[in-house]
């Protein structure tokens, strides 16, 4: 079903290897592609369009052109995400194009950006996936609601704001002691494995006072523990101990911050690699239609 990685600089060979690979995860939204060229990741770019056919057409040709490529040079395109069967029943610019299965595309982008060889890949989007990857089998666990969409969301009711970046610059100045009950505000003693700061409820000391920085970070903190939480059960459940965030929200430095204490507090590996916004087109790139 796929080709796997076994160092940094390997690439599939399926394809001619002097060709560029290219991988295309076209979400609802944005529209992410990267290439490989001789085994080598390529600057990676992305366009936002809300018509995924134009958004797969804009980011193939803002890609050749940031990395000064021809037509000719491509020898695939590997397309994957939400978006990918509006565009299935076409070649794009007629250059030969496979569909490849998302959950397989994010187990392989997790896997190669982390450099790991067995984990539980989270890709946080519009919504949220877990998937479990090694180095021969790529297995869905679960999904959720809780991802990209529930932020903006809440911060276009919440705020009136509705974009990732001033959201996350927000919530740098938030208070979350504002927000978010902790152990220590319910329980006059000790809760064996939890520390007194923990969260015990998410929004449950919101009073009239608050302030939009404190409400954006309660935003991020809600979106981020519950799809850590989920992240940790799932880890439990394959007995693994490496857990890789991929996507959009990755980018979110409060919400970074957030994966950290549930490294801290569940004594689990947590890892937010290079690339991860781009995991899922690059793991595209990887796959190799031949093992269907």
């Amino acid at each position: 079903m796929i080709a796997m990685l076994g160092q940094e600089n390997q690439s599939r060979e399926l394809i001619g290897s002097n060709g560029v690979l290219v991988g295309l995860d076209v979400g609802g939204s944005i529209t992410k592609i990267v290439g490989f060229q001789k085994g080598k990741l390529l600057e990676e770019t992305l366009v936002k369009a809300s018509d995924p056919v134009a958004s797969a057409y804009g980011a193939l040709g803002k890609f050749m052109l940031l990395n000064g490529l021809r037509l000719d040079q491509v020898e695939a395109i590997m397309i994957t995400g939400v978006g990918a069967s509006y565009v299935a029943d076409s070649e794009l610019l007629e250059l030969p194009s496979f569909i490849v299965p998302e959950f397989d595309a994010v187990g392989l982008g997790g896997l190669y950006t982390a450099q790991a060889e067995r984990a539980v890949v989270v890709s946080m989007g519009t919504g949220t996936s877990f998937v479990y990857a090694d180095m021969t089998t790529i297995r869905h666990i679960i999904g959720s609601g809780v991802g990209g969409g529930t932020l903006l969301g809440l911060g276009q009711t919440m705020l009136g704001i509705r974009d990732f970046e001033s959201i996350s610059e927000m919530s740098l100045e938030g208070n979350l002691r504002k927000i978010d009950l902790a152990v220590g505000d319910i329980s006059r003693y000790e809760i064996p494995g939890l520390s007194a700061d923990t969260t015990a409820s998410n929004f449950g000391r919101v009073d009239d006072r608050v302030k939009q920085p404190d409400l954006a970070k309660g935003i991020v903190n809600l979106v981020f523990q519950s799809v850590g939480t989920m992240a940790v059960l799932s880890a439990r459940l394959e007995k693994v101990n490496k857990i890789i965030f991929t996507g959009n929200l990755t980018r979110i430095d409060s919400g970074r911050a957030v994966l950290k204490g549930f490294s801290d507090l569940y004594k689990v590996d947590i890892v937010v690699p290079e690339h991860a916004e781009f995991a899922t087109a690059i793991g595209a790139a990887l796959y190799d239609p031949s093992f269907v």
